[in-house]
């Protein structure tokens, strides 16, 4: 009796173990697609998105870290799975494949809240010498003297202080132009292509306008709202005649 009892059982779990191997599997809260990252603001590359089985909820990492939330069924969502020429330009320029046949979505791609970033970053910048309004002149009786010191211990020379000093009452453009100027001579003398504006400070002493300008010096152009390009500086203060030593 014992034995066709656990028979029984044996028989029972096998039977069930095949009908719950016969059921479909449930379906996961999320899904782990590419797709391309066009639609979104990218790059050309490819994103990574997880899509809620529940909601229809799209969320997409974007190229620049940031995470788009849009849903499946909607246009933003159906234009994400889209491809762009641009993205099939940029797929077959980097691996050189041949992708014919795909969809290619019509019109131009969205720029990245980083592109966007930057764009206004770059609106913002300033020319190393500021613009001379038409009234002004150039008087060399203007310029005194001005030095550079370095701030960085050691033999890294990166961080520098321009110390102007001109004649009282000088426009404050010509009188920071005056330290640039200053700046690029002793740069391109030490091989240093750029320098970047830090601060500004002005007094007045002993009758004179008394300048101290910091900048940091590199082998690569920096980012900076005030970047100095020694070489192109220096043509500049040549046709402003503005001094540079």
């Amino acid at each position: 009796m014992t034995i066709l009892l656990g028979a029984a059982l044996l028989l029972s779990g096998c039977m069930q173990t095949e009908r719950e191997a016969d059921r479909p599997r449930g379906k996961p809260e999320q899904l782990s697609v590419s797709l391309a990252a066009g639609k979104t603001g990218g790059t050309g590359t490819l994103s990574r998105a997880r899509i809620s089985t529940k909601s229809g909820e799209i969320l997409i990492l974007e190229a620049d870290g940031t995470v788009t939330t849009m849903d499946l069924d909607s246009p933003g969502g159906r234009d994400a799975f889209a491809v762009t020429e641009a993205d099939l330009a940029a797929l077959n320029s980097n691996l050189d494949l041949k992708l014919p046949g795909l969809p290619v979505a019509p019109g131009p791609r969205e720029k990245t809240a980083q592109e966007k970033a930057l764009e206004a970053f770059a609106a913002r910048t300033q020319p190393a010498l500021p613009a001379m309004r038409p009234e002004v002149e150039i008087d060399p009786a203007q310029f005194i003297a001005v030095k550079v010191e370095t701030l960085s211990e050691g033999s890294k020379a990166d961080l520098v202080e321009v110390t102007a000093n001109l004649r009282e009452g000088v426009d404050a453009d010509i009188a920071f132009s005056y330290a640039t100027c200053a700046l690029a001579g002793w740069a391109k003398d030490n091989g240093a292509p750029y320098g970047r504006h830090i601060r500004t400070l002005q007094a007045k002493r002993d009758g004179k306008l008394l300048i101290g300008a910091a900048f940091t010096l590199s082998q690569d152009k920096p980012m900076g709202l005030r970047v100095m390009e020694t070489k192109e500086t220096l043509r500049e203060c040549r046709a402003r005649g503005i001094p540079a030593a």
